[in-house]
């Protein structure tokens, strides 16, 4: 057997699960979404039906706002934990990172325990304060369990940043703000670019949470859901379906060209 024979046989496996499980599907999907009355123009009537115009809107305001708020506490907690060692730390990020073995579905039931009609917020304050089955409920859901995914990025990168340059700048005279400004964030900002694209990605298509929380939220996972399973409208269901994975891809691939080969890494 040549070097060429067992190189394209050890390639032959990957060819044939990007065949049968990425490529078919995803020409499948697209081919589907067609094949109504509308045609290609089922685009179009995502952009001009309110319903699911304000769907998509909504589903990428609150990923771009979990992202944000995940980058802020991550960043923050985890150049903390980095930096400082104490007793009880292991037991704070184990805390931290809990969320990533509970499903979307724990997730959403927690944030109703939290802020439901019988929630722990309610008991404590007066005025009947509900927010579960909000968009700032999804919002909590979403932040829960992007944190330790972005925690957890930011720490590996961190400690790889050499003490010295912060030392340098010290003894240059810059104080804290700019030593994290100009030494601390650009040296993380790859690192935070692929963790910010991967909160994003997965607050656009979870759907776990917004399943157990869904009283008034209209986010484009559950309306594919709602179009799917009780309108039968299998065409829309597909075309949604196209419009949420481009417009992830979209920022995934706008996170790639700053970050490098990292947001690839990290996906």
């Amino acid at each position: 057997m040549t070097s060429r024979q067992f190189v394209m046989l050890c390639l032959l496996p990957l060819s044939i699960f990007t065949l049968a499980f990425l490529a078919l599907p995803l020409v499948r999907l697209i081919m589907g979404s067609v094949e109504g009355e509308a045609g290609w123009g089922i685009y179009l009537q995502i952009l001009q039906k309110p319903r699911y115009l304000s769907a998509l809107i909504q589903t990428v305001g609150v990923s771009l706002a979990v992202t944000f708020a995940a980058l802020a506490i991550s960043t923050t907690a985890g150049l903390f934990l980095v930096r400082n060692r104490f007793v009880g730390r292991g037991v704070l990020l184990s805390i931290l990172t809990l969320p990533l073995a509970f499903p979307g579905v724990v997730v959403g039931f927690m944030i109703i325990l939290l802020g439901g009609r019988q929630g722990l917020v309610n008991y404590l304050v007066p005025g009947h304060w509900v927010f579960a089955y909000s968009m700032f409920g999804l919002f909590l859901g979403y932040l829960y369990f992007s944190i330790p995914r972005v925690l957890l990025t930011v720490m590996a990168a961190a400690e790889k940043i050499d003490p010295a340059l912060e030392e340098a700048a010290m003894t240059l005279g810059a104080p804290p703000n700019r030593i994290i400004l100009d030494v601390l964030l650009p040296a993380l900002s790859p690192s935070l670019i692929a963790a910010g694209a991967i909160a994003f990605a997965t607050a656009m298509g979870a759907f776990g949470t917004a399943f157990t929380l869904a009283t008034d939220i209209d986010v484009l996972p559950m309306v594919i859901y709602t179009e799917f399973t009780l309108s039968a409208n299998f065409a829309m269901a597909s075309a949604l379906s196209v419009v949420l994975g481009l417009v992830t891809w979209g920022l995934l691939l706008i996170a790639r060209s700053f970050a490098g080969t990292t947001v690839a890494a990290g996906g």
